[in-house]
């Protein structure tokens, strides 16, 4: 068998400082042509109504927020990170059953509030 068919184990350390992780709310995922990036994102403040000047009427909020990590792969990985995603959805899925309600359930497959015999 050569090197190349030989399978990889991986040994990987998460250095102290960063053990614990980044608190994120939410996370924006976007590509350019050699690269996915996931900006990880951190409400700074609560929303805010922004107004029309002339009418005073409400036209949107504000949501001030700070990238507080970024991540780059290349486009190759995407799937095994969607892959690793999803089986670990499933994971936790099936492990919170009783305590949280599944929002995929609720959406059949046309979508938000349709049972799948639709």
């Amino acid at each position: 068998m050569s090197s190349d068919e030989l399978p990889q184990e991986f040994q990987i350390d998460v250095p102290d400082e960063m053990e614990t992780g980044v608190p994120a709310d939410f996370a924006s995922v976007w590509h350019t042509p050699t690269s996915f990036i996931l900006d990880f994102i951190a409400v700074k403040q609560p929303p805010s109504p922004v107004s029309d000047p002339e009418s005073g009427e409400v036209t949107s909020i504000t949501v001030p927020g700070r990238v507080v990590s970024r991540v780059r792969i290349p486009p190759q990985q995407v799937f095994e990170l969607a892959k690793a995603l999803t089986m670990q959805l499933d994971a936790w899925e099936k492990e919170s059953a009783p305590t949280v309600r599944n929002p995929r359930a609720a959406e059949g497959p046309d979508g938000p509030n349709r049972s799948s015999g639709n």
